[in-house]
């Protein structure tokens, strides 16, 4: 018996190992024991993240960070690091870039703690720290007192609102400008 069923089993064995790789099935199964597996402590961690999207005149926005960091499915908030924001606006595109971000995904803002540069395709710069920027409305406001530099000159308030397509800055509460000759041309 075996001399009949050990030829079969090697001829059945050769005839499978020879037709193996004409399978057009490349799946790969494995186990894995989640006992040896680490846990990571935040949902998603991204380096050099992008996020795009377009407002809702069809402007397009983007925003950059050398690292992202969402830290549950619960909560649509994204921590981002070495910061950069580009929004196209009817005259060009205007860029502001900060050291760190939260970027709420669900309101389309980013809270940004520390200085923050905001520059527009004709020259204009403004210069400010601790604000939070609305992508959709396009404008900035402040979280606090602010000190910052606009073309015209310097200027600190006890709060501030900037329409980034206008490129209109109100201060609010105690507002103070001190105008530097040659500022604006």
């Amino acid at each position: 018996l075996l001399n009949i069923l050990l030829p079969c089993a090697v001829g059945v064995l050769a005839a499978f190992l020879a037709m193996a790789p004409l399978q057009q099935n490349s799946e790969l199964n494995f186990l894995l024991s989640k006992d040896n597996v680490e846990i990571a402590d935040e949902r998603l961690r991204v380096e050099a993240a992008r996020y795009s999207g377009a407002d809702d005149r069809g402007r397009l926005f983007e925003l950059r960070a050398q690292s992202a960091v969402q830290r549950s499915s619960d909560t649509p908030v994204v921590e981002m690091e070495n910061l950069t924001a580009r929004i196209d606006l009817d005259d060009g595109p205007a860029v502001i870039v900060a050291r760190d971000g939260r970027y709420d995904m669900d309101e389309q803002t980013v809270a940004v703690e520390g200085p923050v540069l905001m520059r527009a395709s004709d020259g204009y710069r403004l210069e400010t720290s601790d604000v939070d920027v609305d992508l959709g409305a396009r404008e900035m406001r402040s979280t606090g007192a602010v000190t910052g530099r606009i073309p015209l000159g310097r200027f600190q308030a006890n709060g501030m609102r900037v329409n980034i397509e206008d490129r209109s800055v109100v201060l609010n509460g105690r507002a103070r400008l001190r105008i530097e000759q040659g500022g604006v041309r």
